[in-house]
């Protein structure tokens, strides 16, 4: 009982945590509400204002990847999955959807556009091509009826989701604690911002994947 109310209050925390941070970047996002040229992260990006394809392929991520954290939320929600499953398949096809259709080849022109020369640009296309690929994994196998393929998968693409947020924190880390530059910090930043993510992930997926597969069973039985 004790050990079962200490892992309600891990999972209560990290709950809160990613709550917290959410918030966060969606009061950093609202600064673009106004489309001006000269706020947060497009003051490093002056020499991309006048290109239209980058421009609008910025605002379609800013605005739209807020929604993939949304989304992603719902799908780890035992109580939602098993209650209101209508819920869980549509907020799941619309986080699979704003990926691959959306995020996946925008992201592909704000990675070639990266700041931080081409250890950066590596970077975020390896992250938009893992992140495609993880979902769209996900999504076939829940249609083949593999649910445990398919918990998986989400599990490593939410993490690159998460990288949005992991991103900034790493940043924030190197720039308080470190005396690198900036481009040095964003060449490094581009690369541990989703991997550490990605590591944890997978950590977490082998440890778990026997009482993962046994909630599946439990699920094909009913």
């Amino acid at each position: 009982m004790i050990y079962f109310s200490k892992l309600n209050l891990i999972q209560l925390a990290v709950i809160l945590t990613l709550a917290m941070l959410t918030l966060i970047m969606l009061i950093t996002i609202s600064q673009y509400g106004n489309f001006q040229d000269n706020v947060g992260f497009l003051l490093y990006k002056q020499e991309y204002i006048g290109n239209n394809t980058w421009k609008v392929a910025f605002y379609i991520h800013v605005f739209s990847c807020f929604f993939c954290l949304l989304a992603g939320f719902t799908q780890f929600s035992n109580s939602l999955i098993q209650n209101n499953k209508i819920l869980h398949k549509l907020f799941g096809r619309l986080y699979a959807y704003n990926i691959l259709l959306i995020n996946f080849p925008v992201g592909l022109v704000l990675a070639i556009c990266a700041n931080g020369y081409l250890p950066s640009k590596l970077a975020f296309l390896t992250l938009d091509f893992l992140w495609f690929t993880f979902t769209l994994q996900a999504v076939v196998a829940i249609r083949n009826g593999e649910i445990l393929k398919h918990k998986e998968y989400m599990i490593r693409s939410y993490a690159l989701t998460l990288s949005a947020l992991s991103l900034r924190l790493w940043k924030l880390v190197f720039v308080t604690f470190t005396a690198m530059d900036n481009t040095t910090i964003y060449m490094i930043d581009a690369w541990i911002g989703f991997l550490i993510n990605l590591l944890i992930a997978e950590i977490f997926i082998r440890r778990n994947r026997q009482k993962l597969s046994f909630k599946c069973d439990i699920k094909s039985k009913k």
